[in-house]
């Protein structure tokens, strides 16, 4: 799905970045998931944020290959929800004292990098979208 915004090697180099991005972002979830204690809360919850945190990478990979602007809003806005519930994983291990503030900064602000990036892409596909129903409106007023 071509943004007509942006120059084809813009728009691939962003999807680029974004793929390695969020790849980067689920290998630091495994490693943090790996080194979580072996009690069972610190399983039960860090399983959740594996599954999560992995997941954000292949809803974006999903979205890039959208077949409509519809279907990418929505793969990307999964893929928003699994990076707000990495967060609140995060936040639950820290607060059961399993995880300690600083080990997950670093996860927590490219949790909220990503997010700030992908509302982004959301929000310009949704523009661009009203965009184009608007000129389509216009044009058939227009023949009337």
């Amino acid at each position: 799905m071509k943004d007509e915004g942006w120059g084809m090697k813009d728009e691939e180099e962003k999807r680029r970045d974004l793929k390695d991005r969020t790849r980067e972002f689920a290998l630091r979830v495994v490693r943090l998931y790996s080194a979580l204690p072996r009690s069972s809360v610190a399983q039960v919850l860090g399983k959740q944020l594996l599954r999560s945190g992995t997941s954000v990478g292949a809803h974006w990979r999903e979205g890039s290959r959208a077949r409509s602007d519809a279907e990418f809003v929505s793969k990307v806005e999964g893929g928003l929800q699994e990076l707000e519930e990495s967060l609140y994983w995060m936040e639950l291990l820290i607060g059961a004292g399993i995880l300690k503030t600083d080990r997950a900064e670093g996860l927590n602000d490219d949790a909220n990098e990503l997010m700030a990036i992908l509302i982004s892409c959301v929000k310009e596909v949704k523009s661009r979208v009203e965009v184009k129903k608007a000129t389509e409106d216009e044009k058939r007023k227009a023949l009337l």
